[in-house]
């Protein structure tokens, strides 16, 4: 049996007429740079988002550089991060002349730790540094502790950016007192940064990205910004980018938006039933240590998205070992991510390998990310268990 680590082709075939449509509709209107079909889509995402404001631009990764751009974060400032992501949350913050400051992650989250970055701030105030932004990341489709995070970076008076790029649709709960209040992903901080990279959860056909936000002054940099910084046409008040969206991915992303939501059931029934299997097969917590859907306990939480799962993420021992194993049986994999980023060459010159971030590290050394696309059926989830399973028993 084969199971692939991600096939789109399933997802194609059953919205193939509305996408070619749409991808002709463009074509043939030979409007080919923003225009109608992006601004539609502006607005449907700050509408699924909870926010005022939607901006589209060219990747996810353009929608951090522009988020930091137009926050003019530069040479001599810090923003504080997390070191347990994808390169473009640091790379971002390195191509405007800033420097990362990593704060360590939750182990059961994979998410950057509320606590340390408290500790980061309080030292920062101390030491007059210069922290400039907060820069969560909602790994794996998983929101940040926005609640904490969020009340630091007020009281701190530090803008917050969500690198919501895995995590579109993905809900958090704010507790006061016994009300819960569900609030999405790109709209938990001052903007949100979404990657429609063809993998998420919400892909296109090639790169795309989008910036939301309530703060109506901050979206009107960022417009402009995404456009070499021009307001009106040919005039140039500061210096921005080729940031733009292109309209054949906003018109294919609107056709795959509607099904956007059954999506996300589909790979949290596909979670559940790992979780399921695994418990059955003896294998929870050893060896296998299950990825935690943290705010799944929370009122409401079975009406709301509480974890999309872009992906699902193992801890185990001998994880290459493992994965080349689910390769001889034709079991798609990945590592997300095998190294932390301050264990990146690019840095070695910054000296950041003399800091330490061992749940950041340890993660990195163990996790294995399996399939968990919504069209994938139980006889392949089963199969992948037992076959982890064969593996350790084998040991």
């Amino acid at each position: 049996m084969k199971v692939p680590l991600l096939d789109l082709r399933p997802q194609l075939a059953a919205l193939r007429p509305e996408i070619l449509e749409a991808v002709t509709r463009i074509i043939d209107s030979t409007g080919y740079i923003l225009g109608p079909e992006v601004i539609d889509f502006e607005k449907k995402i700050a509408g699924y988002c909870g926010t005022d404001e939607a901006i589209g631009v060219s990747s996810g990764t353009d929608a951090l550089l522009a988020a930091l751009m137009s926050l003019d974060i530069g040479p001599g400032d810090l923003v504080l991060t997390t070191p347990y992501t994808f390169f473009a949350t640091m790379g971002t913050i390195l191509r405007v002349g800033a420097k990362p400051l990593f704060v360590d992650i939750e182990p059961a989250s994979f998410n950057i730790d509320p606590e340390a970055v408290e500790q980061a701030l309080d030292t920062d105030r101390s030491s007059g540094r210069r922290i400039k932004a907060i820069m969560p990341v909602h790994l794996y489709g998983q929101c940040a502790d926005m609640q904490r995070i969020g009340a630091l970076a007020q009281r701190y008076e530090i803008p917050v950016i969500e690198d919501a790029a895995q995590a579109i649709g993905a809900e958090y709960p704010f507790v006061e007192g016994e009300k819960v209040t569900w609030k999405r992903a790109g709209a938990l901080g001052l903007c949100g940064c979404f990657s429609f990279f063809p993998s998420k959860n919400l892909g296109g056909i090639g790169d795309g990205g989008m910036i939301t936000t309530s703060d109506a002054a901050f979206a009107d940099i960022v417009r402009s910004n995404r456009n070499h910084g021009a307001e009106p046409k040919y005039y140039h008040s500061r210096v921005g980018g080729n940031f733009r969206l292109d309209p054949i991915q906003a018109a294919v992303l609107s056709v795959k938006l509607e099904h956007l939501e059954s999506w996300h059931a589909g790979r949290r029934r596909n979670a559940a039933l790992y979780r399921q299997y695994f418990q059955e097969a003896g294998l929870v917590d050893n060896p296998v240590k299950l990825p935690e859907a943290v705010y799944a306990a929370s009122a409401g939480a079975e009406q709301h998205n509480h974890h999309v799962y872009n992906q699902f993420v193992i801890l185990v021992p001998e994880r290459d070992t493992l994965r080349e194993y689910l390769q001889q049986h034709s079991i798609g994999s990945e590592i997300y991510y095998p190294l932390s980023l301050h264990q990146q060459e690019c840095l070695y010159a910054e000296n950041y390998q003399q800091f330490s971030y061992p749940v950041a590290e340890h993660a990195a050394a163990h996790s294995l990310a399996l399939p968990i696309f919504p069209e994938l059926t139980p006889e392949q989830l089963s199969y992948v268990v037992e076959t982890v399973e064969q593996f350790y028993r084998t040991r």
